[in-house]
């Protein structure tokens, strides 16, 4: 019994390190440029370990958006404010994309590779490690997401579009031109952007009527 205890709490350790190692070098890369023997080079595990626990490298790169995807919704659905409950939509808006903004710059590109990688060609990466995209192709991560923003949008101004206007938000952010300001390391000046582009939404007089 010690030993299994052993066994599991070694396991957890290298998970942890290995995903550590994927986001340092995600941080300074984009995700086809790395490989599993540097993630495992940077966690100090074996290539088979990484193999063995995470298939291949889209396996691996599906764990880590799994991971800060749900602690995200975590701190969304329960954690303090503003990122959590108890303040107008507006402020929770901006806490949201700020927060957005932090996971897209220490995993650039990421989103989008796995949105590519799935629409290119079915993957079992992606039903091993429990990803299941809806009938419009949306990844679930980008789903929630898209799902909290435009509720959001929608809380502060029911009378805009705020399922498309989310759609324009979040966007952005797969673009090539934000990639290369995410590898500058210009987190802060996208986060502001994102700020300006949603008070200005927010703050647009309400649509004619057709």
């Amino acid at each position: 019994m010690i030993e299994e205890r052993r066994e599991r709490a070694d396991a957890a350790r290298n998970r942890r390190a290995i995903l550590r190692a994927t986001e340092d070098l995600l941080a300074r890369h984009r995700p086809e440029q790395i490989s599993m023997e540097q993630v495992a080079a940077a966690a100090g595990v074996g290539k088979g370990t990484v193999f063995h626990r995470f298939g291949s490298r889209m396996g691996l790169m599906v764990a880590l958006m799994q991971e800060r995807a749900y602690a995200l919704e975590e701190a969304v659905a329960s954690g303090p404010p503003p990122l959590g409950p108890g303040v107008p939509p507006e402020e929770r808006l901006m806490a949201f994309l700020d927060a957005i903004v932090d996971v897209v710059g220490r995993n650039k590109g990421l989103l989008a590779a796995l949105g590519h990688a799935a629409t290119a060609a079915p993957r079992p990466e992606w039903k091993e490690h429990g990803e299941h995209r809806d009938e419009d192709g949306d990844h679930p991560v980008y789903r929630f997401w898209h799902g909290h923003t435009s509720a959001l949008i929608a809380a502060r101004r029911p009378d805009l579009d705020g399922e498309l206007l989310a759609h324009i938000l979040l966007g952005s952010l797969q673009s090539e031109p934000v990639l290369r300001l995410l590898e500058r390391g210009e987190t802060m000046r996208l986060a502001a952007s994102l700020r300006v582009m949603a008070s200005g939404m927010l703050a647009a007089p309400a649509p004619a009527l057709a």
